[in-house]
């Protein structure tokens, strides 16, 4: 009897020892101190996160700025370029108007000189004792058959080649020699036919 009761007394005394308030108090605050560790180290990685996606944020709203910076600058530049390209084509689409109108007169003249009475033609200068070079009002000498057999415009004058302002030079010169040409004719029209 006397050992069963020593024997409750000790593991009595050993279960009172596992049951230390000392030792919960510390357990406790183990945990409390681990669980702020835990939060602290979550709440820095929040931060970390937050301050990531801002600065991507960021950099990204720098891109796009740069990105719209350059496409207002071509814009501009193509709505120069745009304004520029249609004022040459006004200039085009006038000069075009100009030399079709020249044309047409030029024709009408050349119709007019093959179709008179005394029967000169361009081809029948120089048999009629003319240089083929007459002089025009710049006083420089223009070749007339040259200009009146070469086509500076490649054909018809309505293709869409671009006009230069050697060619409306060439057409002028013609028109002058046209001019000095019908006057010749007349000329000697009114001397042969009195």
């Amino acid at each position: 009897m006397a050992s069963s009761s020593s024997t409750y007394r000790s593991s009595s005394s050993s279960d009172g020892g596992n049951n230390n308030p000392s030792d919960s108090v510390v357990t406790v605050d183990e945990r409390k101190r681990k669980r702020m560790l835990s939060n602290r180290e979550s709440a820095r990685r929040s931060r970390m996160r937050k301050q990531k996606h801002v600065d991507d944020l960021t950099a990204q709203i720098n891109q796009l700025s740069n990105d719209n910076r350059q496409i207002l600058n071509s814009l501009t530049v193509t709505s120069q370029l745009y304004m520029k390209i249609q004022a040459e084509n006004s200039v085009l689409t006038a000069q075009m108007e100009e030399l079709s109108t020249r044309l047409q007169s030029l024709n009408e003249i050349v119709d007019l000189v093959q179709s008179n009475g005394a029967g000169f033609g361009v081809d029948q200068i120089d048999g009629c004792g003319f240089d083929d070079r007459t002089v025009g009002i710049d006083g420089y000498y223009d070749d007339m058959n040259m200009m009146s057999n070469v086509n500076h415009w490649g054909g018809s004058v309505y293709t869409n080649q671009p006009i230069m302002a050697n060619d409306i030079n060439m057409v002028r010169a013609y028109e002058r020699n046209l001019f000095f040409f019908f006057k010749k004719a007349n000329f000697f029209q009114h001397e042969f036919n009195p």
